[in-house]
């Protein structure tokens, strides 16, 4: 199988390592938009600057440049990946909008909004996107628990190709699942992509709770009841509820929300610090969806009137209009209510 990965960030260099160590042999090729960055990497075989320590395997074929360089590549492939960030798929997918082989991708988010005067004033998933530029394409996307430095390492690494198209959640599994990543097949597409965005605005409050020292019992308290925010953002889209206890749900929001590796969960721990959002994201050094995809959720929820008041201070966090402490007491002092409800 010949796979292209469009994209050269952390998580495509990843995954194209992972797919070209794979002992079914595949063909792959990492493509950067910045050409002397892919020329750097083919060189010194090492992602330096957003995954050092890792060699590229010989296998990895490196390329770049403009984006004929990219579409002279594309015939030929089997199964195509984008890498870019959520902000990027949309004039990828106007690109690639008439390839007729699996595209699969790795964003996570929802787009910032196109026009805030509109009568729906909100951001699009990817599968939205998708359907809005391409239509044609046969389409779906990977995600679950999963650190890039990880699954380039080869530690064992579990995902979700996710698609209402059965062959190209077979292309999918076909292209990466191996002795180190086992991937399933799921065709809810809409709670797997709901899960995968809202965790990272999760990560953020979790990080922001153990900053403050608040405890265990906090954040056990967090991550819960953010699924619980999750699940029902995802059944108001229309995302079966099971999707939500699975690896792209409740897996990915664990990882995301206490490990170490996670950047929505520093950015968290930093404004804990007292740090502004703009120091906290120029640490970084990377992007850290949570803080652009925060936003675009609540605008989401609160079209379809479906309540995340975690969600919601950590926008007003992130806006500046709470302080760490105040957030948590937003969040406390809420009236009681059922569990369920």
């Amino acid at each position: 199988m010949k796979i292209i990965v469009i994209g050269a960030g952390a998580w495509g260099t990843a995954l194209a390592v992972s797919a070209a160590r794979n002992p079914a042999g595949h063909h792959v090729v990492l493509w950067a938009r910045d050409g002397a960055q892919a020329e750097a990497m083919d060189d010194t075989r090492e992602n330096a600057r957003y995954l050092p320590g890792i060699p590229l395997p010989r296998e990895l074929n490196v390329r770049g440049g403009d984006v004929g360089t990219l579409m002279q590549a594309v015939p030929q492939a089997d199964l195509i990946i984008v890498a870019t960030p959520v902000a990027g798929l949309r004039p990828t997918l106007a690109l690639l909008r008439e390839v007729r082989v699996p595209i699969g991708w790795l964003c996570k988010g929802f787009e910032p909004a196109q026009n805030p005067q509109a009568p729906n004033p909100f951001g699009l998933m990817p599968h939205e996107i998708q359907a809005q530029v391409a239509p044609a394409l046969q389409a779906g996307a990977l995600s679950g628990p999963s650190f890039a430095q990880e699954v380039a390492r080869g530690q064992p690494t579990a995902l979700v190709a996710a698609s209402r198209q059965p062959h190209v959640r077979q292309a999918l599994v076909g292209g990466f699942h191996g002795p180190t990543l086992r991937v399933y097949g799921n065709e809810d597409l809409t709670g797997v992509e709901v899960g995968g965005a809202v965790k990272n605005v999760l990560a953020i409050a979790t990080g922001l709770a153990d900053g403050l020292n608040l405890g265990l019992n906090a954040r056990a308290a967090l991550i819960t009841r953010g699924l619980a925010e999750t699940a029902r953002l995802g059944a108001a889209l229309g995302a079966q509820a099971e999707t939500f206890m699975g690896l792209s749900g409740l897996g990915d929001l664990v990882l995301t929300a206490t490990g170490d590796l996670s950047r929505n969960r520093r950015v968290g721990l930093l404004l804990a610090e007292g740090q502004t959002l703009d120091e906290a994201v120029q640490s970084l050094g990377h992007v850290a969806e949570g803080v652009y995809s925060a936003r675009t959720v609540l605008q989401r929820a609160r079209h379809l009137g479906v309540e995340m008041p975690i969600t919601e201070c950590v926008v007003a966090l992130l806006d500046g209009q709470l302080k760490p402490v105040e957030a948590v007491a937003a969040l406390m002092g809420r009236d009681p209510k059922g569990e369920l409800l």
